[in-house]
């Protein structure tokens, strides 16, 4: 596929996509299909490769039901989504420096040389005390390893919008009440992952309005 032809079906992704507010329960979203959406975010790209996400695709529809009454964003979505993923980042005690999370990814999963990863660990540690001084406070780097969640998220959306497959980004939620039922549920510790976003997938059950952008002028400043 040439360039141009490549670019019009991108755009053409991104004009069917829209975040969907109600789904069409008697369509499910194939293995195979699913599948692609999923190893696109975990291809997708995050702050020195250290990957800080996880996916917890919610299929039980009695944790769905749980969920719905404190995620006012998701209640349309939930019943009738054919996939729906909470997206979690991890917290301080995986993402700090000198974690064995840490070590682990530029062991096992980057396999550097113990010079390489003794370096990368000092510009890591500078990077988090003195750039972006994520050590100050918890929460600081809970929205740092969040902030790169969202790359995934809109990957997978596009790739979804690209075969056909609706979507919808959820922030309406309360935190603390879903992490709260997800540790009770016992598929969260909360001491290593917080929820960052929520997103639903599946088949639309209606046709969306038409979107609604400012021109391009409005949100481009060329510095020349």
């Amino acid at each position: 596929m040439d360039n141009e032809n490549v670019k019009e079906q991108v755009l053409k992704a991104y004009s069917f996509r829209h975040a969907c507010k109600e789904f069409d329960g008697s369509k499910k979203i194939s293995d195979d299909d699913f599948n692609y959406i999923l190893e696109v975010g975990k291809l997708s790209p995050s702050s020195f490769g250290f990957i800080p996400w996880k996916f917890l695709i919610l299929q039980n529809a009695e944790i769905r039901q749980k969920i719905s009454p404190v995620s006012w964003g998701a209640e349309l979505k939930l019943p009738d989504a054919s996939h729906f993923i909470v997206i979690l980042s991890r917290k301080t005690a995986d993402l700090i420096y000198s974690s064995k999370y840490i070590s682990y990814i530029m062991e096992n999963v980057q396999k550097l040389p113990q010079n390489v990863i003794d370096k990368r660990k000092k510009g890591y540690e500078n990077f988090q005390k003195n750039d972006f001084k994520l050590l100050e406070n918890d929460r600081a780097m809970f929205d740092w390893g969040c902030k790169q969640t969202y790359i995934a998220l809109g990957n997978m959306m596009t790739a979804a919008a690209l075969i056909g497959i609706d979507s919808c980004p959820i922030e309406g939620f309360n935190r603390d009440k879903v992490e709260e039922i997800l540790s009770q549920e016992g598929i969260l510790d909360r001491e290593k992952f917080g929820v960052s976003c929520m997103v639903a997938f599946g088949y639309r059950k209606k046709a969306p309005r038409p979107k609604t952008r400012p021109s391009l002028d409005k949100l481009v400043e060329w510095i020349r």
